[in-house]
């Protein structure tokens, strides 16, 4: 019976990770999250839920019948844009629907506080970041709205850039997110790692000018925070961020040569998910690799079994080549390679361990790296 091996696997992977011509890009979910001590999307809707007042409680809960949590908002604000005076949609008028809608920002805001999370999964990926030296900057996607990743970035000294520019109330300028490094207008350093948070963060908010800005910290309870774009017909101001990192992501999958790594995402968003196999059917040259910690589902392993240069990586088995087979044990296998006689790099806690490990120089241990990354003077490199 045919196996993978994991060894031949990982090794293949850095070979792959150690190329300069290669351009590099991380699409991270709730799972990597998860993996830092933060509720997943379930668990979430679940805090949520209960941190509501009884009544808003039971609206929130007659919402998500067949709907996820991004669903909810989205139809809370077609609510509130559509319906006027006392009308009502599901019992919900549009006054209700706003108030609502800040309700289940300020919540989510509440659950995804840090204070308590393990930021060690990040400042794994965080130390990898730092010593990437690819063509291209490397691009880090997340449909996370928590602070995990930017807090992992600043206290390894990492730059990056996340779109907006300022401290207080930072502007997203467009410009510079669709400039190439090296063009016209393309003043981020090549060397910043590009954060792109495509459905919004904990901290950022619309301000009174209806712009959305990200403040240093996270909202305020009194002012809802700009989470996930609505489908509603919004003005053109209120979509901005979304529509372009939207755009810079499918810009990103289809640079020729790209290499995609995707962590915790449970392919739950049909738009973002249509760019990733346009993307993998496309450019033959490029690489798509999904890691999943439960078990394979039956569409993707058909759609990667069609598209050979999509690849499945689970705890017991992978669609490889669009070969789908079981994993064979290692003979003594690399720190997070094997663990628990599974496959340990779908656990994003060891996808970025090993990571870390790999970009550190010849005699380098990981801990050594990032002692040595702390150390900074705030450049991260």
């Amino acid at each position: 019976m045919t196996q993978h091996d994991p060894r031949e696997y990982a090794a293949a992977l850095s070979a792959k990770l150690a190329s300069r011509s290669r351009h590099v890009c991380i699409f991270l979910g709730a799972g990597a999250a998860r993996a830092c001590g933060l509720p997943d999307v379930s668990e979430l809707q679940t805090r949520v839920e209960a941190d509501l007042s009884p009544e808003q409680g039971e609206m929130f809960h007659r919402q998500l019948a067949g709907r996820n949590i991004e669903q909810v908002l989205s139809r809370l604000r077609r609510i509130a844009e559509l319906v006027t005076g006392e009308d009502s949609v599901d019992g919900i008028t549009a006054a209700q629907a706003d108030a609502l809608d800040a309700s289940v920002c300020a919540a989510i805001v509440r659950a995804l506080d840090i204070e308590s999370a393990d930021l060690t999964p990040m400042r794994n990926l965080a130390a990898w970041t730092a010593r990437a030296d690819y063509r291209l900057p490397v691009e880090l996607f997340t449909v996370n709205y928590d602070l995990l990743v930017e807090t992992a970035l600043e206290s390894l000294g990492v730059p990056y850039f996340d779109g907006f520019v300022g401290n207080l109330k930072a502007r997203f300028r467009t410009e510079l997110v669709e400039a190439l490094p090296g063009a016209d207008g393309g003043w981020v350093p090549a060397q910043f790692v590009r954060l792109w948070k495509l459905h919004g963060s904990v901290n950022w908010l619309r301000s009174d000018d209806q712009q959305i800005v990200r403040l240093g910290q996270p909202a305020p309870k009194e002012l809802p925070a700009a989470i996930y774009p609505s489908d509603a017909k919004y003005e053109e101001s209120r979509r901005v961020p979304f529509v372009v990192l939207q755009d810079r992501l499918r810009r990103a999958l289809n640079e020729p040569e790209t290499l995609v790594l995707i962590a915790g995402y449970s392919f739950g968003d049909a738009h973002l998910n249509e760019m990733i196999f346009d993307a993998a059917t496309r450019r033959e040259r490029s690489e798509f690799v999904a890691f999943w910690y439960s078990d394979l589902p039956k569409e993707l392993c058909d759609r990667a079994a069609r598209t050979p240069n999509l690849q499945l990586v689970g705890r017991t088995e992978a669609v490889l080549g669009g070969l789908r087979a079981g994993w064979k044990p290692p003979q003594d296998p690399p720190p997070d390679l094997w663990v628990g006689g599974e496959l340990g790099l779908p656990d994003f806690a060891h996808l970025a361990s090993y990571l870390a490990r790999s970009s550190a120089r010849d005699g380098d241990s990981r801990e050594d790296d990032l002692t040595r990354l702390q150390a900074t003077d705030g450049t991260g490199v």
